[in-house]
């Protein structure tokens, strides 16, 4: 895995973890279905035959995961993944998560 810095390390199935447990800290999910998370996106970047992958595509994934798996999850990972450095960017990531809901209601019509 390539990090943010240029450097390289091992993929850690345990550091996802350690991340989703936060962002779904007294939420409705279950240990099971972070490990289907992980699960999947270790199967993703297999099944890519490529030999290196960036944590920044691993943390899309993960948020990707997140975003259809429980919201409130999906936005305290994402404040922390995402860096937001102030409530205007915060927000724009709400509003966007709002309008991608709205959308998917709609076709669900």
């Amino acid at each position: 895995m390539i990090k943010k810095d240029g450097s390289r390390e091992i993929f850690d199935r345990n550091k996802i973890m350690t991340g989703l447990v936060k962002a779904c800290y007294k939420r409705p999910v279950s240990n099971a279905q972070l490990d289907n998370i992980i699960s999947d996106i270790e199967s993703s970047i297999v099944n890519s035959m490529r030999r290196e992958i960036s944590s920044s595509e691993i943390g899309s994934m993960v948020m990707d995961s997140l975003r259809n798996l429980d919201e409130v999850s999906y936005v305290r990972f994402a404040s922390v993944y995402r860096e937001f450095k102030d409530v205007d960017t915060f927000m724009k990531e709400l509003t966007e998560l709002k309008s991608s809901q709205v959308n998917a209601d709609k076709k669900d019509e």
